[in-house]
C-alpha cells in the first residue's frame, strides 16, 4: 500500500540508522578513551567493580608510602644502634685496660677520660636519632608502624627500644667510671652485657627491616595484579574496535542511502495522478 501519511520503510530505515549511529558513537568513545566501560551507563556492574579496584590501587600507593616511612624510621634506629655498638666496643677496650692493677694515676685518668667521652656520646646519638619526629631509641622510644592493607585494618609494627644509658639494653650507667681498677671491672661487666643486649636488639630490628622490604615488594606486585585485572574487564580491544568502527561507518553510509530510497517511495504516489 502506498501512503503519504505512513512510510513504513522509512521508519525501519531510520531506526536502523539510529542504532548504527549509537553503536558508532560507542566505538568512537572506546577508541578515544581506551575503555570499553568508561562510565556506569556503559555497564554498571563492571564499572562498579573496576572503580573499586582502582580505588584499591590508589590506596596501596599510600600503603607503600607508609611502609617507606616506617622503613626510614627503622633504618635510622639501626644506624644509631650500630654506632652505639662501635662505641661500646671501644669502651670495652678502655675498661679492660683500666681494670689492670698497678696502673699509674695518669694512665688511669686518661683511660677514664676517654671512657667518659665515649659513654656520653651514646646519649648524644640517642638524642639525634630521629626521622620525621620519631625516635626508636630514645628514653621513650617510638615504634616504626606501616599500614598493612588498603582498608587500614592491619599494621606492621617494629617496636622501638630505648638505648639510653642505664636502660634495659644499655646497662652502662651515666655514672660508670674508670677511676679505679675496681670501678673499671664493674664498668667492663656492664659494657659486655650492653654489647650482648644490643646485638640481640639489632638482629631483631634487622628482621623487622626485612619484613618491611618484603611487604613493600608484595604491595607492588599486588598493585600490578589489580591493574591487570582492571584492564581485563574495562579496557577496550583497540584492534577490534578499529575494525568495528570501519564496519559501522560503512553501515552508516548504507543506512543513509536506504533511508533516502525509502523516502523517495512516497514520490511515486504523485505519478498515479498524472
Amino acid at each position: 500500500m502506498l501512503s503519504v501519511n505512513t512510510n513504513k520503510g522509512a521508519m525501519v530505515a531510520l531506526q536502523t540508522l539510529k542504532q548504527t549511529n549509537s553503536d558508532l558513537a560507542k566505538a568512537q568513545n572506546a577508541i578515544s578513551t581506551g575503555l570499553k566501560v568508561a562510565s556506569a551507563k556503559d555497564n554498571g556492574a563492571i564499572w562498579a567493580i573496576a572503580n573499586k579496584m582502582r580505588s584499591d590501587v590508589t590506596a596501596y600507593d599510600r600503603v607503600r608510602e607508609s611502609t617507606d616511612r616506617a622503613a626510614s624510621i627503622l633504618d635510622t634506629g639501626i644506624a644509631a644502634g650500630e654506632s652505639i655498638m662501635e662505641l661500646l666496643n671501644e669502651m670495652k677496650g678502655k675498661a679492660l685496660a683500666a681494670s689492670q692493677a698497678g696502673l699509674s694515676a695518669s694512665a688511669q685518668a686518661a683511660l677514664a677520660a676517654d671512657f667518659a667521652q665515649l659513654r656520653d656520646q651514646i646519649t648524644s646519638i640517642g638524642a639525634n636519632a630521629s626521622f620525621d619526629g620519631a625516635n626508636m631509641i630514645g628514653a621513650t622510644p617510638n615504634n616504626a608502624v606501616a599500614l598493612g592493607d588498603a582498608a587500614g585494618g592491619n599494621t606492621i609494627t617494629v617496636t622501638g627500644v630505648s638505648l639510653a644509658l642505664a636502660s634495659t639494653t644499655i646497662t652502662v650507667a651515666g655514672g660508670s667510671v674508670l677511676d679505679t681498677a675496681a670501678n673499671a671491672t664493674t664498668a667492663l661487666g656492664l659494657v659486655n652485657a650492653s654489647i650482648t643486649n644490643l646485638g640481640t636488639q639489632l638482629a631483631t630490628w634487622g628482621a623487622g627491616a626485612k619484613r618491611l622490604e618484603v611487604h613493600k615488594t608484595f604491595i607492588g606486585k599486588l598493585q600490578d595484579a589489580l591493574s591487570n585485572g582492571i584492564g581485563a574487564i574495562a579496557d577496550a580491544d583497540l584492534a577490534k574496535e578499529s575494525a568495528k568502527l570501519q564496519a559501522l561507518q560503512t553501515k552508516s553510509q548504507l543506512g543513509i542511502q536506504a533511508l533516502s530510497i525509502a523516502n523517495s517511495s512516497s514520490q511515486a504516489v504523485s505519478s498515479l495522478f498524472r
